[in-house]
């Protein structure tokens, strides 16, 4: 089943109703389980960004601090969600999928599971429109067999790539955090502030509209286009590999190629003494 990969609030209010959709509600933060439990869309399943979507961070010199989870691991979660090849999946969050809805949307997809969708606007979008919500925990789910996935079928990169391709001139490496970010003025999360040498920055918020939604079809591919034609091979990133799948699914939705994703991001080029610029460029 190849779908769009957003969805509008009207178009799940059928598939709610019709019990026909598996949804994951992937809000973070250190009251997201609270707020879950308090208040989300009836039928939801909660899905946690730093157990379910990322494998732990020993090191994030030597892999960032969002490293992906082992495919066997994210294909056994799948299975307890009661994911199979054949369900349709719809995912929020409350950053109009700018986290962890993205990345969770990026890794079915990697998974090999087409039938998945990100909710536009996300959870304030579904409030808005009077989606039916439901408080306490997720419902009872079958559990099914692990998902039939046992490696990444979508395109990431490491580092060492990452300066090759900026060193070989032979592709466009595109870093999406904000623009006081990757000039260096400031850094709220990592070590250093600054960006790679030679990456071009598009934050990820100029892919959304002053309502929080995706800009359409016809303005992403307007934007990005001119950018990643001919550019060679591309390369998304940002500080954990989490918000740059939102460029990636901006790029999907304009219905240009999926880039591939530097998942280290800059939480691992920051840290591996490798060279670091500041400024516009």
């Amino acid at each position: 089943m190849n779908l769009a990969p957003l969805i509008t609030p009207a178009a799940l209010r059928p598939l709610l109703a019709s019990g026909q959709v598996c949804l994951l509600d992937a809000r973070t933060g250190p009251g997201a389980r609270a707020a879950f439990e308090a208040r989300h869309l009836a039928g939801a399943q909660f899905v946690d960004l730093e157990r379910d979507l990322a494998a732990p961070a020993p090191d994030p010199a030597a892999g960032g601090r969002h490293p992906l989870p082992f495919p066997e691991q994210f294909a056994r979660r799948l299975g307890e969600w009661g994911i199979e090849p054949a369900s349709r999946v719809v995912v929020y969050d409350d950053k109009q999928g700018a986290n962890a809805a993205a990345r969770l949307w990026w890794l079915l997809r990697a998974s090999g599971h087409a039938a998945v969708q990100v909710l536009d606007g996300g959870w304030q979008a579904a409030l808005a429109a009077g989606l039916p919500v439901a408080t306490g925990p997720e419902p009872a789910t079958a559990p099914r067999p692990p998902y039939p996935a046992t490696a990444w079928l979508l395109p990431t990169v490491d580092a060492d790539h990452v300066q090759r391709v900026l060193r070989a001139g032979t592709g466009l490496v595109i870093d999406v955090r904000e623009a006081r970010r990757y000039r260096g003025e400031v850094e709220p999360i990592d070590v250093v502030a600054g960006h790679i040498p030679g990456a071009l920055n598009v934050p990820f918020s100029e892919n959304l509209d002053a309502a929080g939604q995706f800009l359409s079809p016809e303005a992403l591919r307007a934007k990005y286009a001119p950018l990643v034609t001919g550019a060679g091979e591309v390369v998304v990133h940002c500080g954990s590999g989490v918000t740059a799948c939102h460029t990636l699914l901006a790029l999907a939705h304009a219905g240009l190629p999926l880039p591939s994703l530097y998942v280290g991001s800059w939480s691992e080029w920051s840290r591996s003494g490798r060279p670091l610029a500041t400024g516009a460029a």
